[in-house]
């Protein structure tokens, strides 16, 4: 078989990314519909929520969508979902923040998730041999996206000639052509008698279908741990500049550290990817879940000290471990349940993002009602602690 392409396609898969990941950046793009539409924090969070909810959806109706009209149709789908998403966010009048949660959390959700899921899925073809590097080069691209594009669209958001209106019409354009090139250029790879040994070994894996993969114990434990983990990262990352105040850092260096983390957690994808081709799956979700518990232990430490040093230790300890959740996520489920059905029991398994999510809110609640953040981080610490004991735990069916 001829894979002399795949590294295109993975450079292709990653720029693609790149560009869906904007959608991640909600904390910047609702600035200005707040200050032009008067729209309450509440009001933008449920809309954000939604985004996720049908970013899940996507992913799963994406991986069926793949298997009816083939791969271009479906990304050309997602092409013009996630475009018209944007576009016409751009053309929101303010009387009714409905047409947000249509345009930005349904329409544009619904295109990420279905680009997100069959993207990752067939690069991830190409690299059975790689799947750990090759699912943290794509993750990296997306995790990257809120820092690089997100920088991008903030200044011009704030440029009084461009605006957030131009700023919203520009991604939605950018994204759809990015997008269409991915869908005429990546290709799903078709088997053949001439695979090299390496991924010989990665076929050899029982092919799952979605009822099987369920009743599965393995799959049941990681979704736990990926969920928990994720939970941690994204509870953290929420208040990552509150928390850099607490433990005495200036405001300039307080809105460094977010980027920071973002920059770490990009990072911590291929790190992550790369020790599961060295070492396989059990260990990396172990170094993920020591990880994790060390971040939330220095972080507590640093805001009951007020130390500075520990503070951007924790953080960037904290991006490390929480990019390690979607690379461990796209290469576990291809590791234990095979190539086959794939497409759709990634995207089930990515369900556990809107758990993590809920897990994360409360978090937020138990921070106001507690007062401070000893409580919620012990219970972060805690839900480490049971990850790593279900890891353990863990076993090929």
């Amino acid at each position: 078989m001829n894979n002399s392409k795949r590294y295109l396609y993975l450079i292709v898969g990653t720029i693609a990314l790149l560009f869906a990941g904007t959608v991640y950046a909600w904390s910047i793009l609702k600035v200005p519909l707040a200050q032009n539409f008067g729209w309450t924090v509440p009001q933008l969070t449920v809309n954000f929520t939604l985004t996720m909810s049908f970013f899940c959806l996507g992913g799963i109706l994406g991986s069926l969508l793949n298997k009816k009209i083939g791969l271009r149709n479906t990304l050309i789908i997602s092409a013009i979902l996630s475009g018209a998403g944007f576009i016409f966010t751009s053309f929101l009048s303010g009387s009714s923040i409905s047409m947000l949660y249509v345009w930005y959390g349904i329409i544009c959700g619904l295109g990420i998730g279905i680009a997100y899921n069959n993207i990752i899925s067939t690069v991830n073809q190409w690299f059975l041999d790689k799947k750990g590097f090759s699912s943290g080069v794509l993750l990296m691209g997306y995790g990257a996206s809120s820092l690089i594009i997100g920088s991008i669209a903030a200044k011009t958001i704030a440029n009084a000639n461009f605006g957030w209106r131009n700023t919203y019409l520009s991604i939605g354009i950018c994204l759809f052509i990015v997008l269409f090139a991915c869908a005429l250029i990546l290709k799903t790879r078709v088997f053949d008698n001439t695979a090299k040994a390496a991924d010989t070994a990665a076929l050899q894996v029982k092919d799952y279908t979605l009822a099987e993969m369920l009743k599965s114990i393995s799959f049941w434990k990681a979704l736990l741990v990926i969920t928990f983990l994720a939970a941690c990262g994204n509870t953290v990352i929420s208040i990552a500049k509150d928390i850099s105040l607490a433990s005495g850092l200036a405001e300039t260096l307080a809105v460094t550290m977010v980027g920071v983390l973002s920059v770490c957690n990009g990072l911590g994808r291929i790190i992550c990817g790369l020790i599961f081709d060295k070492f396989g799956c059990k260990k990396t979700m172990i170094y993920a879940d020591v990880l994790t518990i060390i971040a939330g232990i220095v972080i507590l430490v640093a805001v009951m000290n007020s130390s500075v040093i520990l503070c951007i230790a924790g953080l960037c300890i904290v991006g490390l471990s929480f990019g390690c959740c979607p690379t461990i996520s796209a290469a576990f489920i291809a590791d234990f349940f095979g190539k086959k059905n794939y497409n759709l029991n990634y995207s089930v398994f990515n369900l556990n993002l809107l758990i993590a999510s809920l897990i994360a809110s409360l978090e937020s609640y138990l921070l106001a009602v507690s007062g401070g953040y000893t409580v919620p981080f012990l219970v972060l610490i805690a839900l480490a602690v049971v990850a790593l004991g279900i890891t353990l735990s863990i076993k090929k069916s």
